[in-house]
């Protein structure tokens, strides 16, 4: 027993003495995330650097697929696509590439890219459009919600969406949504419940879904030729 004792003591000293050395500081350390992009910029027939004409763009977020380091491969789909098979656009387009093939879009990093690119070529700050697909659908969706003045129209094809966060969107901002029914990879209900989350709060959401496609939804996407007319329509009233 009086080893028990002694024991027990022992031990209410070492938790005593580890709880002594316990100790919470007040710190600060400025952090810097730095990202390489390649990227494509599409100019439109009639821009002209010296002009003071103000031209619209649209940031362009590709999926998964397109990751890595081989900048062609952000051709495969979406607007560079269109572009590479002679398309016209009416306004400037920036596609970056995602370096990291597992990694999720640095959202921060490409506001970067884009507010430079608008910067040192004639572009609307009123008019600048996003749309992304898939991985680069959800990266679309989490902008507009950090950076909700920073955009006059949203796109989103297939992508996951933050839902607790939708009351951030502007709700200035119109919207177009586009999702396969048939999706595997992100099923179509990420878009159905954000879009019914959207209108339930009274915002301009449009939602356009494909029976019997799966996740590749992006190729009649950004075929749809009224997808361009509606973003070229829009415009932030602020």
């Amino acid at each position: 027993m009086r080893t028990l004792v002694l024991l027990s003591l022992c031990i209410l000293l070492q938790s005593c003495a580890a709880q002594s050395k316990s100790r919470l500081i007040d710190a600060s350390q400025e952090t810097i995330t730095k990202e390489v992009f390649d990227y494509y910029l599409y100019f439109p027939e009639n821009y002209e650097v010296d002009s003071e004409e103000k031209f619209p763009l649209l940031l362009f977020l590709h999926g998964g697929g397109e990751s890595g380091d081989s900048l062609v491969a952000v051709k495969r789909n979406g607007p560079p696509k269109l572009i590479a098979r002679g398309k016209q656009f009416p306004f400037l387009i920036l596609a970056p590439q995602n370096p990291h093939k597992r990694k999720w879009w640095n959202t921060a990093a490409v506001i970067q890219l884009l507010d430079n690119i608008i910067t040192e070529h004639n572009v609307d700050t009123k008019r600048v459009y996003l749309t992304g697909l898939s991985r680069g659908g959800g990266a679309a969706w989490e902008m507009v919600v950090q950076y909700p003045e920073k955009f006059a129209a949203l796109a989103v094809v297939c992508g996951m969406t933050p839902l607790p966060y939708a009351s951030w969107i502007d709700k200035k901002m119109p919207i177009w949504v586009f999702h396969g029914e048939e999706d595997k990879s992100i099923p179509i209900s990420e878009s159905e419940t954000m879009v019914d989350r959207l209108l339930s709060m009274g915002y301009d959401v449009q939602f356009t879904k494909y029976p019997g496609v799966g996740h590749d939804s992006w190729i009649q996407a950004y075929n749809t030729e009224e997808l361009y007319e509606w973003f070229a329509e829009q415009a932030r009233k602020d």
